[in-house]
């Protein structure tokens, strides 16, 4: 039964089809029960949770002539706007209202097949509690403005702030909801503002995977597919819930299981959904994953099961893991982790006998102070089986959010332009070309040449900018507005400190389509604005899903209400900035609306990084007009007019579009030509090892793509390399002309506007980054070879002094804790471990997800797990009210739900509720007609400090707490 919440209280349960009757109903012309929905959303009624098999079609489209009332009935192909499957979307739209939906059954990735939020999914544009007009807070309460006076106010503050206090006291908060062209302008727009404060959801999910990965072999993306698992011998998943978190992933992991009789092992400190399937499941203590994985090569080195020829030819540095493993026997992996040795050896086993196997990880491994740790040991594990570069192995990381990849791809983050380029001095100066913006302009844009040059700080720490001492900054002055775009601020940890934050700032600004926490959580009474961002559904634009194929969604329905896309915004603020002209030079705009083709056309002119060269928009359009003709296994056309090509052009893409390279479907493997989708290992780390770990050559040794003239190991390409292998002939004029224009012989791969270096280095058969060994020390890291460090908070004190935390730094402008916390003991009064994560029927702070009326129905109540020993314990049954208290100071009052899901010891939280704060009811503070459906508390409220140790994402996965039963 749906609990309504009306005018910020929570009354009675009521029926789904009272839920949504009267101004709730009137969207759909009058109530509707849960067969309608189904009926008119294309899908047959099945569970709330995994979609394993291709769902029925209900409705079939009509065409013009078949039109009723005289309305012809259209279609238009889009993307699911919840997690980073990709899974596509055929929409029905008469008289330009989006009436009905139906599976997307000629989309490769998700054959037809849905989750309950993707189900669901209509409702996210004509859902009657859309934010549904620009908004200011006045003494308290919210009033309607228009969009031109909440822009003047807004703008006029800003510059104010500004001028007294630099570029870097306003934050641009971005989103991974946009598509990949506005995630390039938002970034883009950040660098013409003058500061390097800017970041989204990627900082708090899987920012150490980026991190790790790309420091270990090149890129930090999923290097196979979820079709590719298709071939997979065996499947292990670290610290991931597919079932739940990408419910279609499943339908792929289990084809895997049963037709290959593939084992699947999951390793995770809860028994989930997706553990359910498993055929081991390995439960180890929360935060101890580097033990496991070091456990498991541990019974590898010592059979032999690893691939020597492998190791020897792809990987550099093993010997010094060899080292760190030999103190992992199986006694110290049960004294840390709880795993019994007799169980990692049977798996063990199973990854050695059972080859190719993939390996997948999500938010369980990347939410520690170790992240970046784990997502390196992941990786080493894989490339001493040799099950990197092939067809059914690889790591495959799952992306929650519909665009994180994109975004990440796309520089909305602190520390790096599109394209992973950095923001040193040469990556400015890269992007000044593209855009054709002076760097020097650019340069005075910034406070400072050093500011302009260094990281900003982390969106996981933002509200330290605004509660510090401003001496402790590396920055003129504190925060003083925060610009709060498509991010949801319940996803964050310490939201008690963030509750202070938000009251100490000048100016809050707020764009989405939908009314996040951010909007409540505070006691501001002036200076708040919320702004209506249109949908995905209502625009148009490419979307990286989590395998890096690049989709092209169309335009379902115009803007609703008084909203405006995301693009037109930025555009907006451009113009009240005063350099609307200079960013938009490169960019048609149809009145304040800049074309998104252009926009793609521009980042297709400099991201050549990571190959987002050769996806124009007309291939892309093509690739999603014929999905029919992919294999679905493969991902390769078989015929039509995209022949031979990968579906939606994974990245990287090079070259040009005219090029036609046809997309790189798994990372690193060169059984493939270069021109073909192969690759070696990206040489980015020089040719040579560091003395202090051995030296030796980082150059692969007999390994090479299929075809090429250098049939070794090789560095990346400039044009003086090309010079010295008389390669430089087969340059053009005009690309000639272009490298000289750059740096001469000092031009590489990455800064040729003209592309030619890649172009003649794959016309050798060579890939433009080279041909290298992974490493597997990170020199430049805090552990250049991952070690398991305890937890900030930990109950297990007597292993603090054999695994200590770092010391205290300085990181990302800000002071950060490590030893100063982990010293005091709390465990005594906090004697339980603490975890959190998400569920199948909401995603991210849920302000999207619980105004859906759909989806609140399936998930009522706030919860914590509790294992039901200290359940016993501590007098509390299923269905009790309970505190959950931190040792922060946070509290939540939620359901207790007695399972034996989670181990001793344990308690689990999820994180997407809202509208209530450390027991006080804030819903009241929701513009009327905007709040949720169902209300609750977050679960970052009680987690605690704890951020990683090279990207700062939070820790979410241990921390420590204590129940308490509520009276």
């Amino acid at each position: 039964m749906l609990t309504k919440r009306s005018q910020g209280t929570a009354r009675g349960s009521s029926s789904l089809r009272a839920a949504v009757a009267g101004k709730g109903g009137s969207a759909f012309g009058g109530t509707m029960d849960r067969r309608t929905f189904l009926r008119r959303s294309g899908v047959a009624a099945g569970g709330a949770g995994l979609a394993s098999m291709p769902l029925m079609s209900v409705d079939r489209a009509q065409s013009a002539t078949e039109g009723q009332g005289g309305e012809p009935t259209e279609t238009a192909l889009s993307v699911c706007t919840f997690c980073a499957v990709g899974c596509s979307i055929q929409a029905e739209v008469k008289g330009g209202v989006w009436t009905g939906q139906e599976p997307a059954f000629d989309s490769p990735i998700n054959n037809g097949g849905y989750c309950a939020k993707g189900a669901a999914a209509r409702h996210e544009t004509h859902g009657d509690r859309r934010l549904k007009y620009p908004m200011k807070m006045v003494d308290g309460k919210w009033q309607r403005v228009s969009w031109e006076q909440a822009l003047n106010e807004i703008s006029s503050q800003m510059q104010t702030i500004r001028e007294e206090s630099g570029p870097d006291s306003v934050y641009w908060l971005g989103s991974a909801k946009v598509s990949n062209e506005q995630a390039y302008l938002f970034r883009k727009f950040a660098g013409y503002w003058g500061s390097n404060n800017t970041d989204h959801q990627a900082r708090i999910c899987h920012s150490s995977t980026v991190a790790g990965v790309a420091n270990t072999w090149g890129y930090g993306a999923m290097t196979n597919s979820f079709n590719d698992m298709h071939k997979s011998r065996a499947i292990i998943t670290f610290g991931g819930n597919p079932a739940e978190a990408h419910p279609v992933s499943m339908y792929h992991i289990l084809k895997a299981k049963e037709e290959n009789h593939a084992p699947f092992v999951v390793v995770d400190p809860r028994f989930t959904r997706t553990a359910a399937h498993a055929t081991e499941h390995v439960q180890p203590r929360p935060g101890t994953d580097i033990a496991v994985i070091w456990g498991l090569l541990w019974h590898i080195f010592e059979n032999g099961w690893e691939d020597e020829q492998y190791i020897r030819q792809r990987t550099w540095g093993m010997d010094h893991v060899r080292e760190e493993v030999r103190r992992w026997t199986p006694d110290e992996v049960e004294r840390v982790s709880g795993v019994p040795g007799a169980q990692l050896r049977r798996v063990a086993r199973t990854l050695a006998e059972n080859k190719p196997v993939c390996l997948t990880w999500t938010l369980g491994m990347t939410q520690h102070t170790i992240g970046n740790n784990n997502t390196r040991a992941m990786p080493i594990l894989q490339l001493a089986l040799g099950n990197v570069g092939t067809e059914g192995g690889g790591t495959n990381i799952f992306r929650g959010h519909d665009n994180v990849q994109g975004a990440t791809d796309m520089g909305v983050l602190c520390h790096t332009l599109p394209g992973y380029y950095g923001v040193g001095e040469g990556a400015w100066k890269h992007w000044a070309r593209v855009w054709g913006t002076d760097y020097e302009w650019l340069k005075s844009r910034f406070h400072s040449k050093d500011l302009m040059e260094s990281p900003g700080t982390p969106v996981s720490r933002w509200y330290e900018l605004a509660l510090m001492n401003k001496e402790d900054i590396e920055q003129p002055d504190n925060l003083r507005a925060m610009v709060f775009w498509g991010h949801s601020v319940n996803s964050l940890t310490r939201m008690p400190e963030q509750w202070e934050a938000f009251n100490k700032l000048d100016l809050l600004v707020i764009v989405d389509p939908f009314v996040p926490l951010s909007a409540l959580m505070h006691d501001r009474k002036e200076n708040t604005y919320l702004l209506p961002a249109a949908t995905q559904f209502e625009t148009n634009g490419s979307v990286t899903a989590s395998n890096r194929s690049v989709q092209w969604r169309q335009k379902i329905v115009d803007p609703v209400f008084e909203s405006k896309p995301d693009h037109e915004i930025m555009y907006l603020f451009a113009q009240k900035f005063g350099y609307a002209d200079e960013m938009f030079r490169n960019i048609t705009v149809n009145g304040t609306e800049p074309l998104i083709e252009d926009i793609t056309r521009e980042y297709n002119r400099g991201m050549w990084t990571v190959g987002y060269t050769g996806q124009s928009p007309e291939r892309l359009k093509l690739h999603m007009a014929n999905q029919h003709t992919f294999d679905k296994t493969t991902l390769r056309a078989n015929g039509g007019p995209c022949d031979g090509e990968y579906y939606c052009l994974p990245w990287p893409c090079w070259g040009d579009a005219e090029m036609k390279h046809p997309g790189t479907p798994n990372l690193y493997d060169p059984s493939k030509p270069v021109a073909e989708g192969g690759l070696g290992f990206r040489a980015r780390f020089g040719v040579e090892g560091p003395e202090e770990w051995g030296g030796g050559n980082m150059l692969a040794e007999g390994s090479y793509p299929k075809g090429s003239e250098i049939q070794d190991g090789y560095p990346e390409f400039t044009m003086a390399m090309l010079k010295k292998l008389g390669w430089d002939k087969d340059l053009t004029e005009d690309e000639r002309s272009t490298i000289e224009a750059v740096a001469g012989d000092s031009t590489n791969w990455k800064t040729d506007l003209s592309g030619g270096i890649q172009r003649v280095a794959i016309k050798h058969g060579c890939a433009p980054y080279g041909n290298a060994k992974a490493r597997c020390v990170v020199w430049t890291f805090p552990d250049p070879v991952p070690v398991h460090r305890e937890p900030l908070y930990t109950p297990r004190r007597d292993l603090v002094a054999d695994y200590p935390t770092y010391e205290d730094r300085q990181m990302y402008r800000l002071p950060i804790k490590y030893a100063s916390i982990q010293q005091q003991d709390f465990s005594g009064d906090y004697p339980l471990v603490l975890s959190s994560g998400c569920l199948v029927e909401q995603e991210g702070g849920g302000a999207k997800s619980f105004a859906n009326p759909w989806l609140a129905e399936l998930q009522q109540q706030m919860f914590a797990q509790v294992n039901p020993h200290d359940a016993n314990n501590s007098g509390i049954k299923d269905g009790d009210m309970v505190f959950v208290e931190s040792p922060e100071g946070g509290s939540i009052k939620v359901s207790a739900r007695i399972t034996d899901s989670v181990a001793r010891g344990n308690v689990w939280v999820p994180y997407h509720w809202g509208g209530y704060f450390q027991g006080k009811d804030i819903t009241g503070k929701y513009p009327e007609g905007t709040g949720p459906y169902v209300v609750g508390e977050s679960g970052n409220i009680v987690m605690t400090y704890g951020y990683d140790s090279v990207t700062n994402i939070q820790e979410n996965k241990v921390s420590i707490c204590r129940l308490r039963r509520a009276a």
